[in-house]
């Protein structure tokens, strides 16, 4: 078995439940889009203030619209870290929606 991980893995994670996405959140961007890679994390502007969990609800529902799935913060209430959780899916289905 081979050591090393590919690329993706400290952005996807497999859980009991679906896949988890650690994201960098830039908020109040002119428009929202997935932008790549931040260090180890998926790089996501979005149109909200960080104010008031608005930021956070748009990164959810950007990724719940492009892997039509339910997708819920599960760390990073406050800050632009983050950690989302993608419900009923694999590693692989949600590589392939994002294009990692």
């Amino acid at each position: 078995m081979s050591t090393f991980r590919r690329v993706t893995d400290a952005v996807l994670a497999s859980t009991e439940k679906g896949v988890t996405i650690a994201v960098w959140v830039v908020p109040g961007s002119s428009r929202s889009v997935i932008d790549g890679r931040h260090g180890d994390r998926l790089k996501i502007r979005v149109t909200s203030p960080a104010v008031g969990g608005k930021a956070s609800a748009e990164v959810a529902r950007l990724l719940g619209e492009v892997l039509d799935a339910k997708v819920t913060l599960r760390a990073g209430m406050r800050g632009r870290s983050k950690v989302f959780e993608v419900s009923e899916t694999d590693i692989d289905s949600v590589r392939r929606k994002l294009g990692l």
